[in-house]
């Protein structure tokens, strides 16, 4: 057994029969190596101490399992303490583009992670302030857009020294991990994940503006109207009217462990397996 290995937690996607079973056989596999396994509710597993989400903070964990799709993995990083590594395992999701493997290769990742041939791997992660409220970070994207569908903002975007000022529905700032996610529905770039940069992608642009990609820098956004500011596609919360909405790169990348260097993984996990001209 990796000498590293002996505390970990296992978050499951929420009433994934499938994803329910596989975190089962992970913990079987981990028991015979006599590793800690935490489940977080409502999980549960024999033999495992059940935690609810927000006390997983307070354990020192040395491995994370996130079984389901993507949405699970998304949860996960914000749940998880400091730069733990968290392992993805796609059984019950869709794609699972953030996942290393499926739940018929459980076995055998097991088995090359305890004899600690993986590696670590870190990507970037945002968050935004409001009047120096920190909201959750978000691992792919923040989309700040409006709350009236009848009223179309102008929004201010304060990046790089300059000020953009159009009016839009809203726009996306998303890491170079979340290019697969809402950025790529309306027509961004899909960008190798271990770039260090943001796309910018606006929402209905009055005057078609464009989207950008930029270094990691801080960006304050405003708009004339109420908003909703949305973590990931999962936490929703909403900003006043006039209230500067500032992002900037997360103290902790996200870290994933990894058992082998892959390409263009989000391509191949988009199904463009095979490139024809």
């Amino acid at each position: 057994m990796a000498p590293s290995i002996r505390n970990v937690a296992i978050i499951t996607k929420i009433g994934s029969r499938e994803a329910e079973a596989a975190a089962n056989r992970v913990a079987r596999l981990l028991n015979k190596n006599k590793v800690k396994i935490y489940s977080v509710l409502p999980l549960l597993i024999d033999g495992a101490i059940q935690v609810r989400q927000e006390e997983l903070k307070g354990v020192k964990l040395d491995l994370v399992f996130a079984i389901g799709g993507d949405g699970t993995t998304l949860r996960a990083f914000r749940t998880i303490p400091g730069k733990a590594p968290l392992f993805s395992i796609n059984s019950g999701g869709h794609r699972g583009i953030l996942s290393e493997v499926s739940a018929d290769s459980i076995d055998e990742a097991i088995n090359i992670i305890l004899a600690g041939k993986c590696f670590h791997d870190s990507r970037t992660r945002i968050q935004a302030y409001v009047n120096g409220k920190a909201f959750p970070p978000a691992l792919n994207d923040i989309l700040i857009t409006r709350v009236s569908l009848t009223r179309t903002p102008l929004v201010s975007i304060k990046l790089m020294g300059d000020e953009i000022k159009q009016r839009m529905d809203g726009i996306v700032v998303s890491t170079s991990t979340g290019s697969t996610g809402h950025s790529f529905s309306i027509g961004g770039p899909v960008l190798h994940e271990g770039m260090n940069c943001l796309i910018l992608s606006p929402i209905a642009s009055v005057n078609r503006m464009p989207q950008l990609v930029i270094p990691v820098e801080d960006i304050v956004v405003e708009s004339t109207y109420e908003s909703h500011v949305i973590i990931d596609g999962q936490e929703t919360f909403r900003v006043d009217a006039d209230r500067p909405i500032k992002i900037s790169r997360f103290s902790d990348d996200a870290t994933f462990l990894r058992l082998q260097k892959k390409g263009m993984r989000q391509l191949i996990k988009l199904g463009f397996s095979k490139f024809e001209f």
